[in-house]
């Protein structure tokens, strides 16, 4: 048995469709108590920001354009990830897009996932939403450049350590078998 990891991740990307590309990657490595390691990077996801995800985010291409590309980050993702959940809020979203993006890269990325949201559900059973913001703002979690990687994932850090504190239920895994 070894001790278990997590990754919390956010990112940001140019959209939420099959072409979309990251724009911004942010991965706190957790041991269950604190944060062990942290990487955070824009990315040049070299096709065009469009100016609705601008204006959320604030993050243009001209921010990007000396940025690494994702092919520059990965080894920093796939270390700081590896051995460890993938934790994020919409896990599936996060997860996917980073998958595509190693995919593009010819590698195999597989991770197992937590998702906060699923977790806040059962955790918290009867807030009002559970979106980032609104969850944090009922829990009284403080959330630093919101719609930005190292914001949102620093966030859900606070998020998943109060979900640790108040998993009854043991919902969450803290063995991590090999």
């Amino acid at each position: 048995m070894l001790v278990c990891m997590y990754a919390i991740v956010d990112i940001e990307t140019t959209g939420g469709g099959g072409a979309a590309r990251i724009t911004e990657i942010a991965v706190f490595r957790h041991d269950g108590v604190k944060i062990v390691d942290v990487f955070h990077s824009l990315v040049n996801p070299e096709i065009y920001i469009p100016p609705f995800i601008t204006r959320l985010t604030g993050i243009d291409n001209a921010m990007v354009a000396d940025s690494p590309t994702f092919y520059d980050v990965q080894d920093s993702v796939r270390a700081l990830t590896k051995d460890a959940w993938f934790v994020a809020h919409n896990a599936r979203f996060d997860y996917g897009f980073i998958k595509r993006e190693f995919g593009a890269l010819d590698e195999y990325f597989q991770r197992d996932l937590l998702c906060t949201v699923q977790l806040s559900r059962k955790i918290f059973p009867g807030l009002r939403s559970y979106s980032l913001g609104n969850l944090c703002e009922s829990l009284e979690i403080g959330i630093e450049d919101r719609h930005r990687a190292h914001g949102d994932a620093k966030a859900t850090v606070r998020l998943f350590e109060m979900l640790l504190l108040n998993d009854r239920q043991k919902h969450i895994p803290t063995d991590f078998y090999q």
